[in-house]
């Protein structure tokens, strides 16, 4: 996981994110380069496919079981082969990368609503209240992040709403240390002590001085975070902890084609590719992001 610049100037001005004109210029000269056309297009194909695929394609191809076809090499039959099963691969990575890409970005919603919130606070009032939460955030970090997501899964019952859960409450972490950080920063400028001079809220500056000011680290850290939960959602899947049968994911298609790698590497490589694809996209456009939200660099170099 990592972290994200600035919604700054350096001299300490604030940027405020909702000035639509600025933001929109950065981001059309962001997305003019190779990495922002390719990453686009990865995570809006992938989108494309997910939202659109269980309208056209009935669940039965993905699970319709042909023995006479199992471990079948791509052919005009079947474009991306079979699986041990006969069941068309093509059809199943198409119908798996809904429920891939449901879970992760349901997962980073809830990893905003939980670290946001913990973030401000810490960053905010600070004294004890902050010590309080950081050790807590602390103690969460210690454990790696698809091992801490394996706890809690193991906790809960494999399905596809306790996964979501899981990596939701994973990562919230690292996105609190983000807008912890940010929100220290962003308190201490100027602005900001003007509006507790003239005497507003605590609530009134955090939402309207705070907030507008860490969206783009936030937004950059949410989108990043959509691919590892991508992977995380496939590791869980693939330990039978995360999707269960017969929903088609991309980490139980891995899981399954595990005993016959040697004969049919088609059952493995493809929704491998899948999840490498939409991986790289997402780190993509999270780069274009953060040139594109971050004023203090030029993303017109």
């Amino acid at each position: 996981m990592t972290t994200t610049a600035a919604s700054t100037s350096d001299t300490g001005k604030p940027v405020d994110m909702r000035d639509d004109n600025s933001t929109r210029r950065r981001l059309l000269v962001a997305l003019k380069y190779p990495k922002g056309i390719i990453g686009l297009s990865l995570v809006g194909g992938f989108a494309f496919l997910a939202t659109l695929a269980p309208l056209i394609i009935p669940e039965s191809l993905s699970t319709a079981i042909d023995i006479t076809a199992r471990l079948s090499p791509p052919s005009f039959d079947h474009i991306l082969g079979t699986d041990k099963l006969g069941r068309d691969l093509f059809f199943r990575v198409l119908l798996g990368a809904k429920s891939s890409l449901l879970i992760s970005v349901s997962a980073v919603v809830l990893m905003i609503c939980l670290g946001l919130p913990v973030g401000l606070v810490a960053g905010y009032f600070r004294g004890w209240t902050d010590l309080l939460l950081m050790r807590i955030v602390d103690s969460m970090l210690s454990f790696p992040v698809l091992v801490f997501a394996l706890a809690i899964a193991a906790i809960l019952e494999p399905n596809l709403r306790n996964t979501v859960i899981a990596i939701g409450i994973a990562f919230s972490p690292y996105l609190a240390r983000v807008v912890r950080a940010e929100t220290l920063r962003v308190s201490a400028l100027p602005f900001v002590e003007a509006a507790r001079a003239v005497g507003s809220s605590h609530l009134r500056i955090i939402v309207t001085n705070i907030i507008p000011n860490i969206m783009g680290p936030v937004i950059v850290q949410a989108t990043i975070s959509v691919a590892f939960a991508i992977l995380t959602e496939a590791g869980l899947s693939f330990l039978g902890l995360g999707t269960q049968p017969p929903t088609p994911s991309w980490g139980l298609m891995i899981q399954s084609s595990r005993s016959y790698l040697d004969v049919a590497p088609w059952t493995a490589l493809v929704p491998g590719m899948a999840i490498a694809l939409s991986v790289l996209g997402m780190n993509m456009l999270g780069d274009v992001l953060r040139d594109a939200l971050d004023p203090r660099l030029r993303v017109d170099r």
